[in-house]
């Protein structure tokens, strides 16, 4: 039985949770945040990342969404957990020099999490624009 107080980590065991994943070093991901509101991803943009149209690749976008659903689902239910399946809406290009996706719990039960999740293009003036939107469910392994 896993005692309560082992089941949530601090934002620093996170981030060296993400660093432990050879793909999302690869991206360049940085967990921002990662607390009782939720958990947010950043990664640059760069050339690698880019589709034919000079677009960050629709891929990059859902696994940035994937990540932070799974990032904000371990908030409550600690972080032995799994992304169960996730929707993404593409709501316009994503263009600019950081992406953001920040995910919220929307419901949480003993057994998984419903999350909500806003991909954002950061300028570097510091605006933002909502690209597209995510939602998934997060199960404890």
């Amino acid at each position: 039985m896993v005692d309560d107080a082992d089941m949530h980590i601090g934002l620093e065991a996170a981030r060296a949770h993400l660093a432990s994943q050879p793909f999302s070093v690869l991206l360049g991901a940085r967990l921002v945040s990662f607390d009782a509101d939720g958990a947010r991803i950043e990664l640059d943009t760069r050339p690698e990342l880019l589709q034919q149209n000079g677009f960050l690749h629709g891929g990059v976008l859902a696994y940035a969404a994937d990540n932070a659903l799974t990032y904000a689902g371990g908030t409550v239910l600690g972080p032995a957990v799994l992304t169960g399946g996730m929707t993404i809406e593409y709501m316009r290009p994503a263009d600019g020099p950081t992406l953001r996706a920040t995910a919220w719990v929307v419901h949480a039960g003993s057994r998984r999490a419903v999350c909500a999740c806003e991909l954002e293009t950061v300028a570097e003036d510091g605006s933002s624009r909502l690209c597209a939107v995510a939602q998934g469910t997060v199960f404890p392994v």
